[in-house]
């Protein structure tokens, strides 16, 4: 798993195990390039060049010029790598080596930023799984919270049933990413405002309010922001849910149930305020 700055959980098991892995025995003079590179996990490329930037320098060379690290260069090489995993920059690793206020201090240093990782890795294992989760269920409430927000003709298997069906969707991963961070008190507020907003198009409606009006788009507009708190509705897509209502009795029903004929003069109103930003609601499709 990925963390958001990089690096993956497994890496930090590494740092733990570069930070107390003792330096190898340096034999005659110290280590080869070769042999230090395994040590330390990482290249032979990689040493030579912290050798040209001056980042490590071995201690010493053979005869024939061959590179040898003695313990102590070994140990920096270590504290490089365990900067590296923390995604400090090359240039600016050196100045934390050889900062005045010793290595104790720089050592506590990594080990605070190492704790800071393991924290947003966590965290960031956290929202994954409710991402998975949300994906799986859509809203992530228990069936007595969903009842209790949406009312009792909410029936919870519904999100199931929509995931079976969409699950495969631009729109069901949009909802479940949504959803994944959503609480009680937001799901409330969502809940709310539709039902506010079904409220107003009912009241508009009995005052006789016209479709394509002004105060009729208006109200199109704050019924097409509520279904964007799930998924991203352009006014084609809207004008094919203003259909799907008109075609659904249980939508019908909860519509009129607030004032008779209101489904098919929402329709109206939909389809008005698409015709206003340039749809043909005749030809309109979910896109």
């Amino acid at each position: 798993m990925t963390g958001p700055a990089g690096g993956s959980a497994g890496s930090a098991g590494r740092l733990g195990a570069m930070a107390s892995r003792p330096a190898p025995a340096d034999g005659a003079g110290g280590l080869t390039v070769g042999a230090a590179a395994r040590a330390a996990g990482v290249t032979v490329r990689t040493l030579h060049h912290w050798d040209a930037v001056g980042l490590v320098r071995p201690s010493a060379r053979t005869p024939a010029g061959y590179r040898l690290y003695a313990p102590s260069d070994l140990t920096r090489v270590h504290r490089v790598v365990l900067y590296r995993e923390l995604d400090v920059p090359l240039e600016e690793i050196a100045a934390l080596l050889d900062a005045p206020e010793g290595a104790d201090v720089s050592l506590r240093r990594q080990r605070d930023l190492v704790r800071e990782r393991l924290r947003r890795l966590e965290r960031a294992g956290a929202a994954l799984d409710r991402l998975i989760e949300a994906r799986k269920r859509g809203v992530l409430l228990s069936p007595e919270e969903q009842t209790a927000l949406f009312g009792d003709r909410w029936q919870p298997g519904w999100a199931a049933g929509a995931r079976e069906r969409w699950g495969d969707t631009e729109q069901w991963a949009q909802f479940a990413e949504r959803a994944a961070a959503r609480t009680a008190d937001d799901w409330q507020e969502i809940a709310a405002e539709a039902d506010a907003v079904l409220a107003a198009l009912a009241d508009a409606m009995g005052r006789g309010v016209r479709p394509g009006s002004r105060e009729a788009d208006a109200l199109a507009e704050r019924h097409r922001a509520s279904l964007g708190a799930y998924f991203d509705v352009p006014h084609p897509r809207h004008v094919v849910i203003g259909r799907m209502y008109a075609a659904d009795a249980d939508f019908t029903a909860q519509h009129d149930a607030l004032r008779p004929g209101l489904t098919a003069w929402l329709r109206e109103v939909i389809d008005a305020n698409a015709r206003a930003h340039g749809v043909d609601p005749e030809t309109a499709t979910w896109g």
